[in-house]
Order: C-alpha cells, then sequence, then structure tokens
C-alpha cells in the first residue's frame, strides 16, 4: 500500500461522517484526504473521486470548519448534509456563524442548516451585505431568480423544496452536451422533409413510442390500451401532466383496467425477480408508502419550481421524470409514466418542435445496458442502505427511516444518459424514421409509374420485398401478386432496389 495514503486523514464530508458514526450513508460523488506530505492528486476509486490535498489544506477539528471544507472542495450533498445537521451541536454552529457574519460559506452553511432542519439557529437576521447563491451556478443546475431569503442574505436557487430537491452537477459531459442547441439541430432535421411527410411520420413515431415503452417492460399492450397511450402522447406537447390528479388520470389510462388506482399506493412495493420457490432477488426498493405523499407533493413542487426558473429542459425532465420512478406512486404503470413525462417536459419546454415528438424509448430500447445503468446508478447503492424483510407471501416490511433518501438524490448520471438519450433520438433514430418514410414515398410513385395499382397492394409489395433482401419470393408473388408480367415484377423489384438498401431499412412501424 502508498505510505502517503497511510498518512493521510480523512477531511470534509469523511471527517465528518467518521467523527459523528454516521453510516448507512448514500455515497457521494467526492471524497478528500489532507496529506503530512506529496502534492495534490487524484484518484478514481469505486466511482468517487478522491482527492488527496497538502498538508496546508487541513481545515483545523472543529465540525464546522470541515462543514466549510464541504462547500470549498466536496460539494453540496444535501442528504449528507440533513444527516449532520441533525447530530451537530446548535452552539457550535451559531459561535461559528456569529464570527464569520458575512462569509458566504458561513451564510451558506446556515441557510443550508434552517432550510433542511426547519429549525432556527439564535442568530440575528442580517441586514446589510451582497446576496450570494446558495449553489454556485458555476458549479451546480439551478433555477434562475430564485427568491432571496433576507435572513441570511442568501438566493435559494435550489431545484426543489426541502420535500423533494434534486441536485445536478454540471460534469464535463453535461457541459459539452448542453453547450449544443438541440431543437436547433432538430429544427435543421426536421425543415429538410415536406410538412405532409412530418405529418404522417408523427402516427409512426407515436405507434413507435407507445411499443417501446411497453415493450421495455416486456408487456403486450392489447390495441384499446395502445391507444389510450397514443392518445395521452398527442396530449404531451398541450397540457401539463405534472399535477397529482393527472398522473392518476393518466395511471388509469395505461394500465389493465383492474389495476388503476385512485390515489397514490398505499403497500410497500419493490422491484423484484424470482428466481426460486420463496426467493427473491431484490433489484429496487420503494419509497415507504407513508412518505409518499410529502414526497411527491415536493416532486410536483419542484417541477414547478424548474418551469418558472428557467432550467435547461433536458436537466428538468431528467429530474423530474427519474425522480417519479424512484418514488414509484403507483401498483403498476410507473415504467411508462417516467417515459411519458420526459416527452411531457420536452414538449411543454418547447425542446421538441411543435408538431413533432422523440421516439426516446425506443432509443432506450435500443440500449438497454445504458437505460438500465441509468436507473441502477440509483437504486444499486440504495439497496444497502435499506433494512426489510419479506414474509412468506413476498410482502415487504422496511424497517428503518429512508425517506431522506429519496428526498436529496444527485441526479446527474441520470441527467447525462437522458442528453445521450435525446441526442441519439434526434441525430440517429429521428433521421432513420424520416429518411426511410422518404424512401418509401418515392418508392410508391416509382411503383405507381409502372403499373397502376391499389395503395394496399402497393405497401404490401414494398413490404414483402424489404423482408426478402429487395425482390419477391415465388410463393408470395403466386399469393398475392401473380397479375405481374416479369417486365412489371423487375421494373418494381428495381423501384424498390433503388429506393432502399433493404439491410439498412425496417418497415415502418404501423
Amino acid at each position: 500500500m502508498d505510505i502517503k495514503v497511510l498518512e493521510s486523514r480523512p477531511a470534509g464530508y469523511a471527517y465528518l461522517l467518521d467523527m459523528m458514526g454516521l453510516t448507512g450513508i448514500p455515497p457521494h460523488c467526492h471524497a478528500s484526504f489532507v496529506s503530512s506530505s506529496g502534492t495534490r492528486r487524484s484518484k478514481v476509486q469505486d466511482g468517487t473521486i478522491e482527492d488527496i490535498y497538502p498538508i496546508r489544506y487541513w481545515p483545523g477539528e472543529k465540525v464546522s470548519d470541515h462543514l466549510e471544507f464541504v462547500l470549498k472542495y466536496d460539494g453540496v450533498n444535501l442528504g449528507l448534509l440533513a444527516r449532520i445537521f441533525a447530530r451537530v451541536s446548535q452552539d457550535e454552529l451559531t459561535e461559528y456563524i456569529k464570527s464569520k457574519p458575512t462569509g458566504k460559506y458561513a451564510r451558506r452553511i446556515w441557510f443550508f442548516y434552517e432550510f433542511l432542519t426547519g429549525k432556527q439557529l439564535p442568530v440575528d437576521d442580517l441586514t446589510s451585505g451582497n446576496y450570494v447563491d446558495a449553489l454556485e451556478t458555476k458549479n451546480y443546475y439551478t433555477v434562475q431568480n430564485g427568491e432571496k431569503s433576507s435572513r441570511h442574505r442568501i438566493v435559494n436557487n435550489l431545484l426543489g423544496p426541502k420535500s423533494f430537491c434534486p441536485v445536478v452537477r454540471r460534469t464535463e459531459k453535461l457541459a459539452k452536451l448542453d453547450s449544443s442547441d438541440l431543437r436547433k439541430r432538430c429544427e435543421d432535421i426536421v425543415t429538410a422533409y415536406p410538412p405532409e411527410l412530418l405529418r404522417r411520420a408523427l402516427s409512426y413515431l407515436y405507434n413507435k413510442e407507445t411499443k417501446s415503452s411497453f415493450e421495455i417492460e416486456h408487456i403486450k399492450p392489447n390495441a384499446s390500451r395502445t391507444e389510450k397511450f397514443i392518445t395521452s402522447l398527442e396530449l404531451a406537447e398541450k397540457e401539463d401532466f405534472c399535477e397529482k390528479e393527472r398522473l392518476i388520470e393518466l395511471q388509469n389510462r395505461i394500465v389493465d383496467p383492474r389495476f388503476k388506482d385512485s390515489d397514490y399506493r398505499v403497500s410497500q412495493n419493490y422491484v423484484g425477480q424470482t428466481v426460486a420457490f420463496q426467493k427473491e432477488v431484490i433489484h429496487f426498493i420503494c419509497p415507504k408508502p407513508d412518505d409518499l405523499p410529502s414526497l411527491m407533493e415536493g416532486l410536483i413542487d419542484s417541477h414547478k419550481r424548474m418551469k418558472a426558473g428557467n432550467v435547461s429542459p433536458v436537466i428538468h425532465a431528467a429530474a423530474i421524470a427519474y425522480g417519479f420512478v424512484f418514488l414509484h406512486p403507483f401498483e403498476d404503470g410507473n415504467g411508462r409514466i417516467h417515459r411519458f413525462l420526459i416527452h411531457n417536459i420536452l414538449s411543454l419546454l418547447e425542446l421538441v418542435p411543435r408538431g413533432l415528438m422523440f421516439p426516446v424509448s425506443a432509443v432506450m430500447l435500443k440500449n438497454p445496458a445504458d437505460y438500465d445503468g441509468s436507473l441502477e446508478a440509483f437504486s444499486r447503492p440504495l439497496l444497502q442502505l435499506i433494512d426489510y424483510r419479506l414474509d412468506e407471501m413476498g410482502q415487504m416490511t422496511v424497517e428503518n427511516d429512508t425517506a431522506s433518501l429519496y428526498r436529496y438524490i444527485d441526479m446527474t448520471t441520470q441527467s447525462e444518459a437522458l442528453y445521450e438519450f435525446v441526442t441519439k433520438t434526434i441525430e440517429e433514430e429521428l433521421v432513420e424514421e424520416l429518411s426511410f418514410l422518404a424512401s418509401y414515398d418515392h418508392t410508391r410513385k416509382a411503383i405507381q409509374d409502372i403499373i397502376d395499382m391499389p395503395d394496399r397492394l402497393i405497401d404490401l409489395f414494398i413490404q414483402l420485398c424489404l423482408q426478402n433482401n429487395g425482390g419477391l419470393s415465388a410463393r408470395k408473388r403466386s399469393a398475392h401478386f401473380d397479375f405481374l408480367t416479369d417486365e412489371e415484377l423487375s421494373a418494381m423489384e428495381q423501384a424498390v432496389k433503388d429506393g432502399f438498401d433493404p439491410e439498412d431499412h425496417a418497415a415502418p412501424v404501423t
């Protein structure tokens, strides 16, 4: 083992958690150590960035010293701060804040303490000084024009209220993705095609998105449920579904009528897999039903806050849609509603040009490891922190307090994943679908010029040829097209080959 590592001491969160004996804590993205020798250096350990600082960075022995170090170097983790504040001495915190009444870190610590605990420290309101942001905008996605807390001279630019407040860090990956104008790229693609084709494409895209969303969950919906989901998608660009009554109404539309909910679930839910008799492998444990009303109210308030605060559409959609599926408020339909909310928010915030929709679920279906990874980044470490038992009927009881685990989620990984899905949707899925339809229209016209036959037969001919590497089999010709001459057949097959590379295209989803 490296001798220099042995000489290092934990600092910031690592120091505070160790000193207070706090366990069962979700992992933070950054851990700090101060070494008695050497220069500053970094390494990645199990997905966490570990920074080792020279001795001059050692903040001191007090809790307040390390809280200030946290804000400077470790970053804001509201869940960790809430646990630390529950143990910290109010007297020590008060003394620290009074010793630095205008210091930005002291004011932030003061603000976060009162925001997270709901308790007021015996410190007088500030009456002068500039306002500072609760979160540094260069490091985090924040709401614009957040409300001012005159007591702390702090602008509350957090993404949500105390009851549900996600955090999204401005990583290099997100900075790069955010700099590209996704809407303009989408509009550039769309304007390359005639309006009539786009109108027809919309029908295909609604069908594709619906079937993909159900297929992700290995569900084959009947025609009625498919139609209800499509009808909801058509409303996504016009109406805001992120409120309790609308979410319940949406759930009722898309699930089997026997599993409709009239309110949030009242039983402990989990996602698992039966591997043997009375043997379950648990993949995800949902919040306790008693915690749901507060969490869901917070999620909806967070949505309204981000909507009013002009948060980047993809960040907004990721925080709310993934937040929804992590809260899992219904017995059934949570995954489909989660993906529906992505469409709803991206449409409402006009990332998606009006009259169009993104088949994001189709991209998720094509990239299952990436989609599963975006869910497991939260669900996998969560499992280690929950004490539960299963009875012989598979009913779960959660035995520890878990609400805070779902209340302050770092949604950075999910935001990065959604940006990738949206980018692929625009640049690959949308282009392929529109390109296919354009080729299809061109091929139909070419066949119509060879022989004037019903549209139904032209469509059948094209699809059968695409399924057979560009040519019509003798059996299919005999069954459906025995009226064609050899010359007509040859010319029509050539029209299909000219219009398509059959290996690169599949028939459109209908």
